[in-house]
């Protein structure tokens, strides 16, 4: 089965990571059929928005997969994974249609930054989320830090990251990290709900919006902030706190 589903429905192009029993979490094949579904939705005529989520309604994304992941030990070796996660999300900040993060449950580490890369941020009235890379002696190194200073107040970014701390959907639209919460039960219908005044518009009008937005910012630039903020968080992954952190969570 694949480890990430298309579903389209009336204009809606759903990108679901399907890996509920890893909680969702991102591994090699993941950041490819990512990749691929982003291609696919930006060439088609008939969607008009991308929703992300994930399956199930525990959890959004947990991140990078460590009990994958955990065998990069190197600078150089966790720079190309990193690079190669970090280039799809920067293609998903600039993508040319509007984006909405579905948060449906618990979003950590590079799902917070997955969801930070989209236009818009849904979440479940229960989701749990939180920046919670410092934990493991690193910081977030899919770009998740650059693009969430141009999502929130700097002030509020800089809470959300250094404090590392889990937040609630309450908390999150407090922050401005959250756009709209969606009260438990309701799930993909409260989220076509609040998406249905866009659908009414055309392609066009909405690439043409979205267009103005992304023209604010250089592409160039931001992706020189994620490859630098790559550059930070893989010389912290081969430290032995990074290593040291990983392994006690695994044998927990």
């Amino acid at each position: 089965m694949s480890k990430v589903i298309l579903e389209r429905e009336n204009g809606i192009a759903w990108l679901i990571i399907n890996r509920p029993d890893r909680r969702n979490a991102v591994d090699y094949d993941v950041i490819e059929q990512f990749n691929n579904i982003l291609t696919e939705v930006e060439q088609s005529n008939d969607d008009k928005m991308l929703v992300i989520t994930g399956e199930g309604t525990n959890a959004f994304c947990s991140g990078g997969d460590l009990s994958v992941f955990h065998k990069l030990e190197t600078k150089e070796q966790s720079s190309e994974m990193l690079t190669k996660m970090g280039k799809v999300l920067h293609r998903l900040f600039f993508f040319p249609k509007p984006t909405v993060a579905f948060i449906n449950g618990t979003a950590v580490g590079g799902g917070c930054e997955i969801a930070t890369a989209c236009d818009f941020r849904l979440a479940s009235s229960h989701a749990k989320m939180g920046f919670v890379q410092g934990t493991l002696g690193i910081t977030t190194g899919w770009g998740g830090a650059s693009m969430l200073l141009e999502r929130v107040h700097p002030t509020n970014a800089m809470q959300l990251l250094m404090s590392c701390k889990l937040f609630s959907a309450k908390e999150g639209l407090e922050a401005g990290f959250v756009n709209h919460i969606i009260e438990e039960g309701q799930h993909r219908e409260g989220c076509k709900e609040w998406l249905s005044p866009f659908l009414k518009q055309s392609l066009p009008v909405l690439m043409a919006y979205k267009k103005k937005y992304t023209n604010k910012f250089s592409k160039d630039l931001l992706l020189e902030q994620i490859l630098n903020e790559i550059d930070d968080c893989s010389t912290l992954w081969e430290s032995d706190e990074h290593h040291q952190a990983v392994q006690r969570f695994l044998e927990r």
